[in-house]
């Protein structure tokens, strides 16, 4: 469950938002964290999982889905709430300011432990010059603390920021806040993945993983949530929706 679980040097091919091995085989995001899965289930290194704790993490999973709580969330078409939130540095990041910039994509990201969320911001960086191209900019927003956001920037080596949303308030504006069941909380807290030292926050919750790409009248042009989080849309499914936006931009 550490961030220490991935350490994997990644590339992008051409335009196609796939990724590349260091051993040159061409993968999708989603097959990348497949493949890391599989590792994990199998108790493989780095992690070695053992076996015990996936049918616990497992069963929160279904639960959550079985929850309906992603139909809750905010989907296309609706108005995307406004916020200003911290980069790492402190420093005030307005919605209302970027988006009079340019479109913006944004990612909820539950934080450094996390090796799947590190791989899309991964394969999200990867995607920034062709989002760039359409005029877009693209945030990641953490309930996790300023320095563990710092660690995330570099060892994910990304250019765009990772926002500290205390408390997951603007999570819960998107309706993506969930909290932990006990038992799932006894598995982390057994584990070391102590998410109120990771967050500054004894609330034990997490955001739902959810992309979304935002148009300059903050209307939500393109929205993919998620309750399991070992599954991400590719970064090139908001291709469509980044060059309608910028058409109507340069209109």
């Amino acid at each position: 469950m550490s961030d220490t679980c991935l350490h994997r040097r990644l590339a992008v091919r051409d335009d196609s938002f796939t990724i590349t091995t260091d051993r040159g085989i061409v993968v999708t995001l989603q097959e990348k964290l497949d493949a890391f899965k599989a590792d994990f289930k199998a108790g493989r290194p780095p992690c070695n999982a053992p076996p015990e704790i996936h049918p616990v993490i497992e069963r929160a999973t279904r639960e959550l889905i079985a929850s309906g709580q992603a139909q809750r969330a905010l989907k296309a078409g609706d108005k995307a709430p406004e916020f200003t939130l911290p980069d790492p540095d402190g420093r005030p990041v307005s919605s209302a300011a970027l988006l009079a910039q340019s479109p913006l994509i944004v990612s909820f990201y539950r934080g450094v432990w996390c090796p799947y969320c590190n791989l899309e911001l991964q394969a999200l960086q990867e995607a920034l010059p062709g989002f760039r191209e359409f005029g877009a900019s693209v945030i990641a927003i953490s309930p996790q603390t300023a320095p563990n956001s710092r660690k995330s920037v570099r060892a994910n080596a990304l250019e765009f920021p990772i926002l500290s949303d205390a408390h997951n308030s603007v999570a819960g504006a998107f309706s993506l806040r969930s909290a932990l069941p006990d038992y799932l909380v006894e598995l982390y807290r057994r584990l070391k993945n102590d998410l109120p030292t990771f967050n500054g926050d004894s609330s034990w919750t997490l955001p739902m993983p959810a992309r979304y790409v935002i148009a300059a009248d903050e209307t939500i042009l393109y929205a993919e949530v998620n309750p399991d989080y070992t599954r991400r849309p590719e970064p090139s499914d908001m291709l469509p929706v980044l060059r309608t936006a910028k058409a109507a931009w340069d209109t």
